[in-house]
């Protein structure tokens, strides 16, 4: 074991100081120190023949009880014990090294405790704050109460009023909506047939669970169409099924007045490539390839709402209801697609970053470093808060999960949560604070596999009747039945079953361990351990094969052949079979799981029959408060394991009213109840979608523009190309070939076209007119809408190039000369493309350095300004008003959603000009770390200029503590380190791209984004993606990346593809730009 050298020493010691067999009464063999001192001579009871057994003496209490102040007396003892040299000094070596590891293990839990009490401090802080920012809207009388007291407690009684008033429950009467419902599960291995379940660790419950869940949604009545996204991969380590881009679940149910639903009704599972396609890439390795599975994703959206609204929407876009994404990668996904189109998220998270960092981290075995190495779980963690930050809805399975779990979150707080929701309902501000509502929803499940059979005294008989004895011929039985009980000697006794994935949090070891210590429940029972399936287990991963192997040499151990069965292979049809087997045994189904996040298969074997053994922790408390048919444990003790087993095996009458109990209430968790409670919990969130389908008479403007847009085609080359900024205005030769070309064509709409664009731009021009005019006049002749729509391709320059002061450096101006070079070089891309420029700076900054290098600002489509949160469209006269430009109205209302500027900027302040953190306050002696810049502010950012670099707070910090003030946003550090600027959650330079695919049709492949080496602390975002990515070297010497991330957090492969074909490096010149360019489209069209 390389690395675990004290591993080695361990198990040599143990093995080389032998097992001496244990007599008498020590049979147990444990013999504590306390019973060491009762002894003669350091030994115990007079007479008593006593054989110290130093394995499990070390293992059972050293171990196990690794008190530091005991150590060193213990091994005294020990050594005392011994004989020769030898031994003893094997036996101190052993002992020094555990001593070392608890020494380890101790500086982790009081690293973890300091962490946790400054987490604690910092939340409590955080409500503080938040509650004082927003006393200024209450009365008089409320000002004075406290977190407590604004949210009264709530009786049984008030709280089912309340449910049923503010709730409306979804009836059949919501059959003439033609809801569109998009699913996200990334990971793992995603068909709707013959699931692969438990082939690995990323298919597992969840896959079944979001394959069933959006079959049973598009039966609900108002439910057009449901979309599973999940990733497509053709690889041959999996099947070719998972590379089919889509496949159907089911047809949609019939609409409100019973006729077919439609040919695009129903459900689906949508396959979007992202990362390489040769590979099957755990979930570990999937969080740089985010960005692209979004793109893909958006582009499906995009296209099918087209397609729905042709079909049921009356020719407008038929936008999804509801975005729901299922884990932390589906989630981060969700949240930018809900950015993106502005319609609600809903999350359910299944298993949480945080609760495993804990849970890994209290074992002791790793660091905090080694745990992030290997989970990635600090990107996990930001993707879980991202999640939370957008959405509107958080689905859980338990209250457990929403107190104990949630709660570790810098994003929800519970009595924030309760006091922002007390603050809604009397129609107080917020001030832009947000917590999602938790709300617990039981998984459902599919009941129509199971047979339920009432007479117990039939189903006694049965299995004996099914195997065959007294030399009858047995009947026909299902093919998973006839593999298991070929393990077991008699089969007719009852059978305790587990079925999980073989790994080592399912705790299947413990459960084996108290099964062989207990002599009446082997004499009474079998077991049935259903652990995934394997070929080989030396192929597995590490974690799964080591609980394999421990599985056998238990089974060895403890001599359970015959006893113990373990099939290799099983399908998943075949579950409902095993389920049956074991209740026709009248056996008992058993979760010992260290934390169950929910335990869908004991609500499986209930309805089949099965009373259950749980564990206490997690999930199972809640199903054993609905269906109350079975017996929870301490998953870590095994005699409680083994009597409760003992318990329900043996008697009768109990196992005869527990298996009753969970078929009179299991109807409280079929999928008809689950997704019932599901629509009425979304249909209760703010509902939200694109607002500016109905401003853009598409229709209308095809006439009138069509020709327009391919007339300033033809004067891009002089117009948008010069180098100089100087432009030559629309000619009549121009005008002349058009109209020629009009007529030939023979077609009379195109000439009169024609014709009424060419009398609005042959117009009498003086000799003192400026080319600034003239371009300026034939501009908002036809450039009603910005040409994004019509470019086939679209050059977005991101440059970060900044002084020492903020100031942009003439590189910049340098380098967009040169792109608009390397795309003049090649006329055919000339004549199609378009350029765009990206920004920290405010619209007149930019203005100005552009004026400053005698470029026109018309020279490109859009202009994207401070830091994401304005968009320009320059020769558009929509972006005209009164002779000055003004942003596109509508991306400024799409990003106002949870913005709140007040509270916002006076946080910032009170946060960054504290002088050791919040908790300490602010030093009289020290100057403020920043102080707010107006000029570069506008209503959907707020920026702040950095006095003193060295004491700001990294990016990560400050978003953390304003999540637990409820504020959610997006925050960088820019212009070289100089500027603070805070945006809302739906802006940003990378989501402002994806505004322009929606709003204006955009195809994102065709985008090229020319960026430096290193930028702004959001530059690592503008990377990852579908788009082309060209960086530039050597044109940024400094960026704001140091101020990104505070140490043990997640890392910049984590965000951004290595090797990626979609991203190559270039120089500055015009000819090496070009070259990148072709570049990079081939290496892209062979990927």
């Amino acid at each position: 074991m390389a690395g675990n050298e004290w591993i080695n020493g361990y198990l040599e010691a143990i093995l080389d100081s032998g097992a001496a067999p244990i007599s008498g009464e020590d049979q147990r063999g444990v013999v504590s120190p306390a019973e060491l001192k009762e002894r003669p001579g350091g030994g115990g009871r007079a007479g008593a023949v006593f054989h110290f057994n130093p394995t499990r003496y070390f293992v059972e209490e050293v171990v196990t009880g690794v008190d530091e102040t005991d150590l060193h007396r213990t091994w005294i003892k020990v050594v005392a014990t011994r004989n020769t040299r030898e031994r003893s000094s094997r036996l101190e070596n052993m002992c020094w090294r555990i001593w070392h590891l608890a020494r380890k293990t101790k500086q982790l839990e009081w690293e973890n405790f300091q962490r946790a009490s400054r987490r604690r401090m910092e939340r409590e802080q955080g409500r503080r704050d938040a509650t004082e920012d927003m006393s200024e809207d209450l009365s008089e009388g409320e000002k004075g109460e406290t977190v407590g007291e604004l949210v009264q407690p709530e009786t049984p009684g008030t709280k089912i009023q309340r449910n049923v008033s503010d709730i409306q429950v979804w009836s059949d009467d919501n059959k003439g909506k033609k809801l569109y419902i998009v699913l996200i599960s990334l990971h793992g291995l995603v068909r709707g047939e013959n699931m692969e379940l438990g082939r690995d660790s990323d298919t597992g419950g969840q896959v079944k669970y979001v394959v069933e869940l959006a079959r049973a949604l598009a039966m609900m009545p108002g439910v057009y169409r449901v979309d599973l996204f999940t990733r497509q991969m053709s690889s041959p380590e999996v099947d070719w099924s998972y590379g089919e881009p889509t496949e159907m679940l089911t047809a949609g149910s019939e609409d409100a007045e019973g006729n077919d639903a439609g040919e695009s009704a129903g459900a689906y599972i949508i396959r979007i490539p992202c990362g390489p396609r040769d590979k099957y890439l755990r979930k570990e390795l999937l969080w740089p390839h985010i960005q692209e599975f979004v793109d893909g994703a958006l582009a499906h959206i995009l296209n099918m709402s087209r397609v729905l609204g042709e079909q049921i929407g009356g020719g407008q876009p038929v936008w999804p209801y509801v975005i729901h994404g299922h884990y932390a990668d589906a989630g981060d996904c969700a949240a930018l697609l809900s950015g993106a189109l502005n319609v609600p998220m809903v999350l359910t998270g299944h298993s949480l970053g945080r609760n495993k960092l804990e849970q890994l981290l209290k074992q002791g075995r790793q660091s905090k470093e080694d745990i992030n190495a290997t989970y990635k779980i600090m990107r996990r963690i930001e993707a879980e808060e991202l999640s939370l930050d957008a959405a509107e809805l958080v689905i859980t399975s338990t209250k457990q999960e929403i107190e104990e779990q949630w709660g570790l979150y810098d994003g929800f707080d519970v009595k924030l949560e309760k006091v922002l929701r007390a603050r809604s309902r009397r129609g107080v501000k917020c001030h832009g604070r947000y917590m999602p509502r938790m709300v617990v929803i039981p998984p459902g499940m599919d009941f129509s596999s199971v047979v339920v059979q009432e007479d117990a005294a039939e189903a006694d008989g049965e299995v004996a009747a099914l195997i065959g004895v007294d030399g009858t011929s047995p009947r026909a039985v299902p093919p998973i039945w006839s593999e298991v009980m070929r393990f077991l000697t008699n089969p007719h006794k009852p059978m305790i079953l587990a079925l999980s994935r073989p790994d080592p949090k399912k705790n299947i070891t413990t459960l084996l361990k108290a099964f062989g210590e207990c002599r009446p429940l082997r004499d009474l029972a079998n077991m049935t351990l259903i652990m995934g399936n394997r070929d080989d287990i030396e192929e597995m991963s590490s974690g799964n094969a080591s609980v394999l192997t421990t599985v056998l040499k238990l089974i060895d151990k403890y001599d359970l052949y015959g006893l113990v069965a373990y099939p290799k292979h099983h399908k998943q049809s075949d579950v409902p079979d095993i389920y049956r087997l074991a209740a026709h045994t009248k056996g008992v189904f058993i979760n010992p799981a260290l934390v169950e996040p929910f335990g869908l298969t004991l609500i499986e074997a209930a309805a089949h029959g099965l009373p259950m053994v749980a564990t206490k922790n997690g999930g199972p408390v809640d199903i054993h408060r609905a269906l109350n048919n079975g017996l929870l444990v301490d998953p870590h003790d095994q005699k409680a394991i083994a009597d409760a087993l003992l318990k329900l095996v043996a008697d009768k009458n109990l196992w005869n009213e527990c298996r009753k109990n969970g078929w009179k209430n299991i109807h409280l968790f079929s999928w008809p109840e689950h997704c019932r409670t599901y629509l009425t919990r979304v249909a209760a969130c703010r509902m939200r979608h694109p607002q500016w389908q109905m401003d853009t008479p598409l229709d209308d403007m095809a006439a009138e523009e069509s020709l327009g847009d391919s007339l300033k085609d033809v004067q891009e080359l002089s117009l948008r190309l010069s180098v100089d900024g100087e432009k030559n205005s629309l000619n009549d030769s121009y005008a002349d070939d058009l109209e020629k070309a009009a007529v030939q064509e023979g077609d009379p709409e195109p000439q009169d076209q024609v014709r009424r664009i060419l009398s609005k731009i042959r117009r009498p021009s003086s000799d003192e007119q400026s080319a600034d005019k003239k371009a300026e006049i034939t501009s908002n002749a036809f450039s009603k809408y910005p040409l994004l729509r019509r470019r086939r391709r679209l050059f977005v320059i991101v440059l970060d190039c900044y002084d020492d002061a903020g100031r942009p450096n003439r590189k910049m101006l340098q380098v967009i000369q040169e792109v608009f070079r390397a795309v003049k070089l090649d006329s055919q891309l000339a004549r199609i493309s378009g350029f765009a420029l990206s920004t920290a700076m405010p619209f007149s900054e930019t203005l100005d350095l552009l004026k400053s290098g005698r470029i026109q600002a018309t020279e490109f489509d859009a202009i994207i300004c401070s830091s994401g949160s304005e968009v320009y469209y320059p020769g558009t006269y929509k972006c005209t008003q009164d002779g000055e430009f003004c942003p596109d109205p509508d991306y400024a209302s799409h990003i106002e959603y949870r913005w709140g500027y007040d509270g916002v900027r006076r946080t910032i302040v009170k946060l960054m000009n504290s002088h050791d953190g919040p908790l300490d306050g602010k030093s009289e002696n020290s100057s403020n770390v920043v102080e707010e810049d107006a000029a570069s502010s506008g209503d959907h950012c707020v920026s702040f200029l950095i006095k003193d670099s060295s004491r700001a707070k990294k990016v990560d910090d400050l978003r953390q503590r304003l999540r637990m003030r409820g504020l959610r946003c997006h925050l960088m550090y820019c212009r070289n380190s100089t500027r603070l600027q805070v945006i809302p959650l739906l802006a940003s330079r990378s989501q402002a791209l994806r505004y322009l695919f929606v709003r204006w049709g955009l195809n994102v492949t065709n985008v090229f984004v020319i960026l430096g080496e290193k930028g702004d602390t959001d530059h690592e975002g503008m990377i990852a993606g579908s788009h082309k990515t060209i960086i530039l070297k050597g044109v940024v010497e400094k960026g704001s990346e140091e101020l990104l991330r505070t140490a043990g957090s997640y890392h910049r492969d984590d965000i951004i593809p290595g090797g990626s074909p979609l991203t190559v490096y270039s120089g500055i010149r015009a000819d090496e730009i070009l070259s990148a360019l072709r570049e990079v489209s081939k290496a892209s069209a062979g990927k």
